[in-house]
């Protein structure tokens, strides 16, 4: 199995925060390290606009082909056309077709190479279109509004009292850990009614976005090591 690493430089939550150092590595290695730890995968290539994010994955042993396309390392730009773009590139590079591929956001360092193992583990068993992570949601989503610029609510679901414990409990995506036929990924889709969820508790769900998050993960690594 092939493992994307996608690491623009642009940051506007945490500026630099791929290269920023957390506890003793940069962000960016935790995931490569766990990558390159799993029993499934192949390759790990990190997918970069940038030279200085490109030196230090090669340190950490990440493949950097090519560097990526200003267009699609902007703020705009969606993730999806530069995974296809990395597949097309990789494959006439190799003349070779990928089929699948596991993307793998330099953003989740609490991620294990056991969870990468058990997700394709899990994509292959369900021979399935699409495997995301996903973890707990602790509130039930009833309770979530809009909030208006005049502070008055907005309902985003329809109104209505219920018990806490009478709601099924709900799922969202942690961003850790996406596998994905390439076929899928070509029709711009991340689901289809062959994609499964596997599961992470939350103390490996961290997504870093903002300092709080960066700050949060150092503080689960310190107290668990």
């Amino acid at each position: 199995m092939l493992a994307i690493i996608p690491a623009r430089v642009g940051s506007k939550g945490l500026p630099g925060k791929n290269l920023k150092m957390l506890i003793d590595k940069p962000l960016i290695a935790y995931s490569i390290e766990a990558a390159l730890r799993s029993k499934h995968v192949s390759k790990v290539i990190v997918s970069t606009d940038s030279e200085d994010i490109a030196d230090v994955a090669t340190k950490y042993g990440a493949i950097i082909p090519f560097l990526r396309p200003k267009y699609l390392a902007t703020d705009n730009a969606l993730a999806i056309d530069n995974y296809i773009f990395t597949i097309e590139m990789l494959g006439n590079g190799c003349n070779t077709q990928i089929n699948e591929f596991a993307v793998l956001q330099p953003t989740s360092p609490l991620r294990t190479f056991n969870d990468i193992d058990n997700a394709i583990d899990l994509f292959w068993a369900k021979n399935a279109d699409s495997v995301i992570s996903y973890t707990k949601e602790d509130h039930p989503i009833k309770w979530h509004k809009f909030i208006n610029s005049d502070l008055s609510f907005k309902n985003i679901f329809d109104d209505g009292l219920t018990n806490r414990q009478d709601y099924k409990q709900s799922y969202y995506p942690n961003g850790a850990i996406f596998i994905f036929k390439t076929k899928l990924i070509k029709k711009r889709k991340y689901y289809s009614e062959n994609s499964f969820a596997y599961k992470m508790p939350k103390e490996r769900s961290i997504d870093i976005d903002t300092i709080d998050d960066f700050e949060y993960a150092e503080y689960l690594m310190l107290k668990n090591s």
